[in-house]
């Protein structure tokens, strides 16, 4: 079950951290590093952990669970796909992007 954990989280994080950057790379060719960082920095969704009790569960779902992790708020972020921005598209997809992630985190729970 540790060697599971340790997957599990190795995913999960380079899902996070390195998967923008390939994102930047194909979609932002030209603003690539500062999408990227961007995209990282949409990782501030995870403030809404604040207000859980515990405040971090390994083995607690955030999908459905915390405020900006809901389909309510996922619906808000496919609109500001639509902001004729690449600084907005960029936030969007960043948020989208943990939202999968931690959705296939929860799948990968749930194994």
């Amino acid at each position: 079950m540790l060697l599971y954990d340790i997957l599990r989280n190795g995913i999960h994080y380079s899902f996070h951290l390195l998967v923008p950057i390939i994102i930047g790379k194909l979609i932002f060719n030209k603003n690539w590093k500062r999408a990227t960082v961007i995209m990282i920095a949409t990782m501030l969704i995870d403030l809404d952990h604040i207000f859980a009790e515990p405040l971090f569960d390994p083995n607690r779902c955030s999908i459905g669970f915390h405020p900006l992790h809901t389909f309510w708020a996922g619906l808000v972020y496919i609109i500001f796909l639509f902001i004729p921005s690449w600084k907005w598209r960029a936030f969007s997809i960043g948020c989208l992007w943990h939202l999968i992630t931690d959705f296939i985190d929860c799948e990968m729970l749930n194994l």
